[in-house]
């Protein structure tokens, strides 16, 4: 009986572990269609030209515009990975009422935009983006970037590579790595994540005005990841939403409007309220 008991165990331990390495495969091969689901295509809102952008990999990718009121900025709106652009108007209404400037950038892969999303693709998109506002005039110092949840590595990025106005990230997290292990404790991440969006590396270099906004209750990013990235970069602001999840910090009208405050208190635009 002992004998058959041990042998049971053993069969159970080994089905655990040819199950459990089933799942890592799984997730290595299919963690892509994690971080970038395929969300279903929208047409562009009311009052906003959609607009084509060009990357360096050859890519034509469809985005949003509306163009801002004499003397203001225009703010560059990096979405999270379960939306497309049309979807960003709501996390940018009081900025558009205010006469800033919005360009709602896209992905590839989204919003029947060709290609398939990577970091370094995202990279490539961030850039096409800024180039095309370029094209139309606007010089960094006119341009605020914003990323919410998976826009916030975007971002971050093309902060370091442009020197913007500023910069606003919501639910940001500190390195993807970092999200997804808080999701998939039990999954070895760090060696299985392809795409890092190492955030926390990142903003220390980052020469413009932050503003973390952040909710003390996120269920998807921790709010210690914010913390983190407060930590890395001391000037920046970090303003905590109590209560608040993680879809809170991006399109609550209050904290829309604290974005507004903050640009004005930096000297964006007018007087600081």
């Amino acid at each position: 009986m002992i004998r058959r008991g041990r042998k049971a165990l053993g069969w159970l331990a080994l089905i655990l572990v040819l199950g459990y390495a089933a799942l890592v495969l799984a997730m290595n091969a299919y963690q892509r269609d994690l971080i970038y689901p395929d969300i279903a295509a929208q047409p562009a809102k009311p009052g906003f030209a959609e607009i084509a952008l060009q990357t360096s990999d050859g890519l034509i990718l469809k985005a949003g515009y509306r163009p801002p009121a004499p003397g203001m900025p225009t703010l560059v709106f990096f979405h999270g990975n379960a939306m497309v652009w049309p979807q960003s108007t709501c996390c940018t209404e009081l900025a558009g009422q205010a006469g800033v400037g919005l360009l709602l950038a896209e992905y590839r892969g989204y919003n029947g935009n060709p290609g398939e999303p990577s970091e370094e693709g995202l990279y490539r998109d961030g850039r096409a983006a800024l180039a095309w506002l370029a094209a139309q005039g606007t010089p960094p110092e006119q341009t605020v970037l914003a990323g919410y949840s998976l826009g916030s590595g975007v971002a971050t990025q093309m902060a370091r590579e442009i020197s913007p106005r500023a910069l606003i990230l919501l639910s940001a997290y500190s390195r993807m790595g970092d999200a997804a292990a808080a999701r998939y404790p039990f999954l070895p991440v760090d060696w299985l994540l392809k795409d890092r969006f190492d955030n926390v590396s990142k903003i220390a270099g980052v020469t413009a005005p932050v503003l973390l906004i952040h909710g003390d209750a996120d269920e998807i990013v921790p709010f210690a990841q914010a913390q983190a990235l407060a930590a890395a970069q001391p000037a920046a602001r970090l303003l905590v939403l109590p209560r608040g999840g993680h879809h809170d910090a991006a399109d609550s009208t209050q904290m829309q409007g604290r974005q507004l405050e903050f640009l004005r208190s930096i000297g964006v635009w007018g007087k600081a309220g």
